[in-house]
């Protein structure tokens, strides 16, 4: 697919002289390890706008003065970690003090990193835009998926133990076993591909508008941005989301345990009077 893009293009513009290159990123090899300079750069700035973010919002916040009035960031933050909290409220139960900053670290994150291809520039003519979404490359979001899942795999063994922990890989029958193990070696794969297919094909597309004549581009590059715009929100809240409810799934066995526990103390003084 990549060559077949790669020819239409060199043909639709050959006055350019050069080709889109899908896929295509900017590598060098050290120690008998090729790295995606570019993929790495992108992560960097885009861990750093997040990080600076933080530390803008931590200085705006109105710190309960009723005469002062909320900052848009303040909202925008104070609207992200409220709708968080609030997922893992409904299921772990309770408010984890790892997962509510780990869904929102996750989320303006992956938005930002997903937002970097709506930014044009001059200094890319195959592109269209000065940083590549590092999201388009499965090495980051299969490193994105393998900490969540790790993360969810350690709350897990701590809400309920080792043993109670793996015990859920016999369950509801011990026959389903292999079935259980290839779900759970599945989830950080499909939350990786989920995120990457989604941002690599905005990138195609935009690689696609590209190749119109500049006068009639600017119609369908502003409104593909636009969706992409929309699809990058809507792929770091996913992302997000199926974080809270990865963690919700680890726990759920040890929230339900507590729970019928507690209502079983409810219960006793009552016979016992």
């Amino acid at each position: 697919m990549m060559g077949l893009l790669t020819l239409v293009a060199s043909e639709a513009a050959p006055e350019k002289g050069s080709t889109i290159e899908i896929g295509h990123h900017v590598e060098r090899t050290w120690l008998g390890m090729t790295f995606n300079v570019d993929t790495i750069w992108a992560t960097l700035v885009a861990g750093t706008i997040v990080i600076l973010l933080g530390f803008w919002a931590k200085a705006k916040i109105t710190q309960g003065d009723p005469d002062q009035v909320p900052t848009k960031i303040q909202l925008v933050w104070e609207a992200v970690v409220g709708e968080v909290t609030k997922q893992v409220e409904d299921n772990l139960g309770k408010v984890n003090p790892f997962v509510v900053p780990l869904a929102v670290a996750l989320f303006f994150f992956i938005l930002i990193a997903n937002w970097f291809e709506l930014v044009p520039s001059q200094l890319n003519d195959q592109t269209g835009h000065l940083l590549p979404a590092p999201t388009a490359d499965t090495n980051l979001t299969y490193a994105l998926a393998a900490i969540t899942i790790v993360g969810v795999w350690t709350f897990g063994i701590r809400s309920k133990g080792v043993k109670g922990y793996f015990k859920h890989f016999l369950e509801p029958f011990p026959v389903l076993l292999p079935l259980n193990i290839l779900e759970e070696l599945v989830k950080p794969i499909t939350l990786a591909l989920r995120l990457f297919g989604n941002i690599f094909a905005g990138g195609i597309m935009l690689a696609l508008i590209g190749m119109i004549p500049i006068w009639g581009a600017w119609a369908p590059n502003v409104l593909w941005k636009l969706f992409d715009m929309f699809i990058g929100g809507i792929q770091a809240f996913i992302f997000a989301l199926l974080t809270v409810l990865y963690f919700g799934m680890a726990g759920a066995q040890h929230g339900d345990e507590h729970e019928e526990h507690a209502e079983d103390e409810a219960k006793t003084p009552a016979l016992a009077g």
